[in-house]
């Protein structure tokens, strides 16, 4: 694969944002395999993705952040430059359903996600041997009345694996404040569109006693504000009247973890710029 260096930028929006940084780059040789760049007019913002071929720059990863910081302080720029040599790593959290955590596990052994998963985290035991069969630790967590306590055991984990990001696939339980706001911006989680008009147990087959036509998923960054965190990607299927709830079930379970596996894709390749509450995507 080849070897780049991943600048993402969001600044306030003004003239020359463009040609000052590419110029910045054409003025240490870099070459500019892939340019994004986004203004929101409303909000006054701008935002940019660049991929520079790193052989191309003759610089390091940090030469490059310390040479570029006199350009992100002129702009006011909130920004990151990642040298892809670098793969951020990836802890899987899951509960009983087990769809997206096979769907991830096979996508990651495929060579599809630019990272690396470095364990499972659960609530339950269920899919231990499925995991470890990959290689990978398990850990099993239960989480009952003293979640206090079960919620610092899977911080400890997911700080021992040293991750980068955290994936809720399928995790039936509510994170706490205090792990939305060390990991802001870094967890990822799945759940079905019909929130709230169908929240609680068995949402499909709610749905489908309502006479629903669309079902669908949305992938979003955890917050604290349960399933309100800003949205990375969503996707529907068109169902009628012919459909039972475990057709639903089934179609659900497939654009779950699509959607999931896409927007883990984007967030690892640095697509995804978050602002306040949405995002802007260069997919």
């Amino acid at each position: 694969m080849s070897h780049y260096y991943r600048l993402v930028v969001s600044c306030p929006d003004r003239r020359g944002i463009v040609a000052r940084v590419s110029g910045f780059i054409a003025g240490h040789g870099g070459s500019i395999t892939e340019a994004s760049q986004h203004s929101d007019l409303e909000a006054g913002r701008f935002f940019m993705r660049y991929e520079i071929l790193a052989d191309s720059i003759g610089m390091t990863a940090a030469e490059l952040k310390e040479a570029f910081e006199p350009v992100a302080r002129e702009f006011d720029m909130d920004w990151a430059l990642r040298d892809t040599r670098r793969r951020p790593r990836v802890v899987i959290m899951a509960s009983r359903e087990s769809h997206c955590l096979v769907d991830l596990l096979y996508r990651w052994t495929a060579g599809e996600l630019e990272g690396d998963i470095v364990g499972v985290i659960s609530n339950h035991d269920d899919m231990r041997s499925m995991v470890e069969w990959h290689g990978l630790p398990y850990h099993h967590v239960p989480v009952g009345d003293d979640k206090s306590a079960a919620f610092d055991e899977v911080e400890r984990h997911v700080e021992a694996l040293e991750a980068d990001s955290v994936v809720l696939a399928r995790y039936m339980q509510i994170l706490p404040p205090r792990i939305c706001r060390r990991y802001a911006g870094r967890v990822i989680n799945i759940h079905h569109s019909f929130l709230p008009s169908f929240a609680g147990a068995r949402p499909y087959h709610q749905a489908h006693s309502r006479g629903v036509k669309l079902i669908g998923a949305t992938c979003h960054y955890v917050t604290e504000e349960l399933d309100a965190g800003p949205i990375i990607e969503q996707d529907i299927h068109r169902v009628s009247h012919c459909h039972t709830p475990q057709d639903l079930v089934r179609f659900g379970r497939d654009v779950e973890k699509a959607v999931l596996a896409r927007g883990l894709r984007w967030h690892l390749e640095d697509r995804v710029l978050i602002h306040g509450n949405k995002t802007v995507v260069f997919a």
